[in-house]
């Protein structure tokens, strides 16, 4: 007998839903429109990865961003996507169900399938694995910004801050061409007396305050450790950069340094720079690791 359908089936991002939709495979043949429902979820996770990678490469300025702006923005592309998808989308629902549908009634391995791969997609559009959450960025990172601190006489706070707004948080790294991350967290391009690894990745630079996409070349390193090495060596290395480096432990007054030195094209990078350093966001992250009391080992 065929389960009943939902008609009014829940959002597509919904990880809840995605489970629903594996155990309700697992319990027999499904009807034609649930197979609907599968398609029309998985394309609309497919849009809302479009609409995701279009925000990233947009070149509008996030300086008035907030958490909740990009919190209710997301949403509104997860519905958007939905309905969407609910509608006429681009086509690839009908192409997963003529191809899931022409294989029923043994339909229910298929269809378990496809929620494994639209629960992978779903982790892909939230952009893990790859990416850690906010809170397993910080923890990541938070030995090495402190070894680095003690070197620099720096807030290992202010390192975090530069690392989370060069990646955004670990989500959009600089990678290799494999895919695999470059190691590199702090934006360093590699220059003429680079002799190390160096890979290749898209950048928006800022001129007479126009924004532009170029393609630049950056270091690459073979972890962690070795890039937030670099980094202070890049740092200790270039005079520009000793009036930031004078500011003893007072945060602010760093990353407003290494802006005024010209650490980056973009004018608001400092202002970027302090707006994560009293976000919500770092504030947590770090005070759930120092309370922890379960101190990451550094990789």
């Amino acid at each position: 007998m065929m389960k009943p359908v939902n008609r009014n089936p829940p959002m597509a991002l919904d990880p809840q839903a995605l489970s629903g939709l594996k155990r309700a495979a697992k319990d027999g043949p499904q009807s034609p429109e649930t197979l609907r429902q599968v398609a029309q979820q998985f394309e609309a996770l497919f849009m809302q990865m479009m609409l995701k990678s279009m925000r990233e490469a947009s070149l509008g300025d996030d300086l008035f961003g907030s958490e909740q702006g990009n919190f209710y923005r997301d949403l509104y592309d997860q519905q958007l996507s939905m309905t969407l998808a609910k509608r006429q989308g681009i086509g690839l629902a009908e192409v997963l169900v003529r191809q899931l549908g022409g294989r029923l009634p043994g339909g229910a391995q298929e269809l378990e399938s496809a929620a494994l791969a639209m629960d992978r997609l779903r982790r892909t559009a939230d952009g893990a694995p790859a990416a850690l959450s906010r809170n397993d960025f910080v923890a990541t990172l938070w030995p090495h910004a402190e070894r680095a601190g003690r070197e620099l006489n720096v807030d290992p706070e202010a390192i975090v801050a530069v690392a989370a707004l060069e990646t955004g948080w670990g989500r959009s790294p600089i990678r290799r061409a494999d895919g695999t991350s470059a190691n590199n967290l702090f934006g360093i391009k590699a220059d003429a007396g680079w002799r190390g690894e160096r890979v290749h990745s898209q950048t928006r630079e800022v001129f007479n305050g126009i924004p532009v996409l170029r393609r630049e070349p950056f270091r690459a390193y073979g972890s962690i450790a070795e890039g937030v090495d670099d980094f202070v060596r890049f740092l200790r290395d270039n005079p520009r950069y000793a009036t930031a480096l004078d500011q003893g432990r007072d945060a602010r007054a760093f990353v407003r340094g290494l802006s005024a030195a010209g650490y980056a094209t973009d004018p608001a990078y400092g202002r970027k720079l302090e707006s994560l350093l009293s976000s919500d966001a770092l504030t947590k992250a770090v005070a759930a690791l120092k309370n922890s009391g379960d101190r990451p080992i550094p990789a």
